[in-house]
């Protein structure tokens, strides 16, 4: 299953990407601290590293999480982009507004060709349906539904 491997925010356009342990997720409102926190949809972005790693592929050179300016990278896996779609992020639900498509400051930041590299592995926008405390390592479920917390799923833990 995947699993949370980079935090990031920022507090305002243009400025630093900055890495995190831990983020407050609030509910309805995205990420304290960060620049979008209370906008009314766009309140988290999450992307995948294998999707950034098949970035780094195309674009020939590596694709750092922290400059594509989402905030959540889970560790492996296809993060949904279909509006509706529940993302769980330990005990946060995300519900995907969009797709989000890399902009052209990526050009500038990364290099000439990063922002046609990442498009359609750019990840997701979404709005919080549940806040809560995400940290390094936890557990994501990127189809809504984590085995885990399932009777089946219990009873192959038990």
């Amino acid at each position: 299953m995947p699993t949370v491997s980079q935090l990031h925010t920022a507090k305002g356009r243009r400025l630093p990407m900055r890495s995190f342990e831990q983020l407050e997720v609030e509910t309805a409102k995205g990420i304290v601290g960060d620049r979008y926190h209370g906008a009314r949809h766009r309140q988290v972005t999450i992307q995948s590293q294998s999707s950034l790693d098949e970035a780094s592929d195309v674009f020939g050179s590596l694709v750092p999480a922290a400059l594509t300016r989402r905030n959540i990278t889970v560790s492996d896996g296809v993060v949904p982009q279909a509006p509706g779609s529940i993302i769980r992020v330990g005990p946060v639900v995300l519900e995907v507004v969009r797709v989000a498509a890399p902009c052209k400051l990526l050009d500038d930041t990364i290099g000439d060709g990063a922002q046609a590299a990442l498009r359609r592995r750019g990840g997701s926008v979404c709005r919080v349906l549940e806040g809560g405390l995400v940290r390094l390592g936890d557990r994501v479920a990127l189809d809504g539904v984590d085995e885990s917390q399932t009777l089946f799923g219990a009873a192959l833990r038990d």
